[in-house]
């Protein structure tokens, strides 16, 4: 193993995670291959927080690529085995998933009408999304696993450490739950239900057991192999550690004590937990976890209606460990925090080589150069000055503002499509909202003088002469809160509390522009 020298001081979170890894080969030698999973319980439509588990897991994979010459694969496995145990409300033809509740989930008839099962259609939407931004995984089906016979070894080792994963299980469960808990679910040969029943007898010599139908009260005899039976979750999760030899698994705040019984089924049958990470679980706009069969918070595609998959990979990097909320309202600061990231990248003294910053993660290594990139913010404001969502008359603003910045054509690329997705965003989020101030007789008379002084500048100034004005201007009238001021010009000219660097705008908008602007707005109030 060689380590790249000007990343070892890295302390971003990847590059943290990515030493765990390294740390750990020692204590499992003859790796060849460093296995990270991610996993995904099919029985709901896949929400933003499992595609937001794959990209950080996919962070923490490529920081150790930097770091090592072991090479890394990213398992993205399915719980699609699992039988349905209610029916999401976000579903067309709920009646036929109820029909079929209990079910592995790839039994179940896709409600969409599209697919071979319920879960090849979930699997096939998690699968275009991370295929769009470009993942490299490879794609693991537990109904396939557990048929093919590849978990048979680590099944047999569960039934052979039955009494000792028993002991570590029940103490965890409600006493009634104790009473019905066996780590193997028999798929029901006569109803093709994933049954959780009591187990009566256990025969290693076989690897069957025996239960009690539940309806008909005759003992059944089944194999535990060849995905006759499939594991309880947390008996199953600690089982699939050992049979792909996972190293790296990161899981929400939700699943710690989980964590904790899996890692000890792993360690029973001869295996080691993988190294982790407990990120903070993402909220919806009322501060409740976001979950598969409510449909609440936001989608990946409701995000990438209105902004370019950039932002949403900056917003899942930043403070895994923080709880977040994840709504339509957090996609602008995103699309601006990504982009002054992107600046702020090429502008250090250590271009190539600043391992902690975001977008060195996102692009990994190589962040595209947005030079004088215009802020989402400040496009959603300029659809508010020109009342319009004509794209092309919009862009003539940009172009100039580009230009005049010696912005790149990369730039101008990326730039046309904010542009679509600003007008977009602004027609479904901030059009109705929108709050004009009018104006107290102080605020007049700054707002007032604001103009008169723009018109005197050179219309060919810069951006930041015009917020040396702007700022000039406030200080003699709001001394002692500029932010005021600020507050004030937000309200007046777009109608919030909050608005783009004005000196920016202005450069953007054009001084004539912006002052006709101010007389149309001081007229309205008039």
């Amino acid at each position: 193993m060689s380590c790249r020298n000007h990343l070892d001081i890295a302390k971003s979170w990847p590059f943290e995670e990515a030493r765990k890894i390294i740390g750990r080969l020692g204590a499992v030698p003859g790796k060849d291959c460093v296995i990270l999973e991610t996993g995904y319980g099919p029985s709901g439509l896949p929400h933003i927080g499992t595609f937001g588990e794959v990209l950080r897991t996919t962070f923490v994979m490529q920081a150790f690529r930097k770091l090592s010459d072991i090479p890394a694969k990213l398992f993205v496995f399915s719980d699609d085995m699992d039988g349905l145990r209610k029916v999401p409300t976000n579903v067309p033809n709920r009646e036929q998933l109820e029909a079929n509740l209990e079910r592995p989930l790839t039994s179940i008839p896709d409600p969409f009408g599209q697919y071979e099962s319920f879960a090849h259609h979930n699997n096939a939407m998690l699968r275009r999304f991370l295929d769009s931004f470009g993942f490299k995984y490879e794609f693991k089906s537990s109904t396939e696993m557990y048929k093919s016979g590849a978990f048979n070894e680590c099944l047999s080792k569960i039934l052979e450490h039955y009494d000792e994963i028993m002991s570590v299980m029940l103490p965890s469960l409600r006493e009634e739950r104790q009473r019905t808990y066996c780590p193997f679910l028999p798929i029901c040969p006569r109803t093709g239900k994933v049954l959780q029943v009591p187990i009566i007898e256990t025969h290693l010599d076989s690897r069957t057991i025996v239960y009690a139908d539940p309806e008909t009260g005759n003992l059944e005899e089944v194999s535990v192999l060849d995905g006759h039976c499939k594991l309880q979750w947390k008996a199953d999760w600690g089982m699939r550690w050992v049979a792909f030899g996972v190293d790296y698994e990161m899981n929400g705040k939700d699943l710690i004590d989980s964590f904790k019984l899996s890692s000890k089924i792993c360690n029973i049958i001869g295996g080691r937990p993988p190294e982790n990470l407990t990120y903070e679980l993402f909220l919806d706009e009322d501060g409740k976890k976001i979950s598969k069969s409510k449909g609440n918070g936001i989608s990946m595609d409701e995000w990438l209606k209105y902004s370019p998959h950039e932002s949403l990979a900056y917003y899942m990097y930043q403070s895994p460990k923080r709880a977040k909320r994840l709504y339509f309202d957090v996609i602008p600061s995103a699309m601006d925090d990504y982009i002054d990231s992107i600046e702020a990248f090429h502008k250090s003294e250590n271009t190539g080589e600043n391992p902690d910053s975001p977008v060195f993660h996102i692009h990994d290594g190589n962040p595209p150069h947005l030079s004088n990139c215009p802020k989402f913010s400040m496009l959603l404001n300029l659809v508010q000055a020109c009342s319009t969502a004509d794209e092309n008359v919009l862009m003539e603003f940009v172009k100039k503002y580009i230009a005049d910045g010696s912005g790149s054509s990369e730039t101008m690329d990326f730039t046309k499509k904010m542009v679509k997705f600003a007008v977009t965003y602004y027609e479904d989020f901030v059009a109705n909202t929108r709050k004009f101030i009018v104006p107290d007789d102080l605020q007049r008379r700054a707002i007032t003088e604001l103009r008169d002084e723009l018109e005197e500048l050179d219309h060919h100034a810069s951006a930041d002469d015009f917020q040396t004005k702007v700022f000039e201007v406030g200080k003699r009238f709001f001394e002692d809160d500029i932010r005021s001021w600020f507050k004030t010009l937000y309200g007046f000219l777009f109608g919030s509390e909050s608005g783009p660097k004005m000196g920016s705008f202005i450069h953007l908008y054009g001084v004539g522009n912006t002052v006709n602007l101010m007389n149309k707005e001081l007229a309205n109030g008039e």
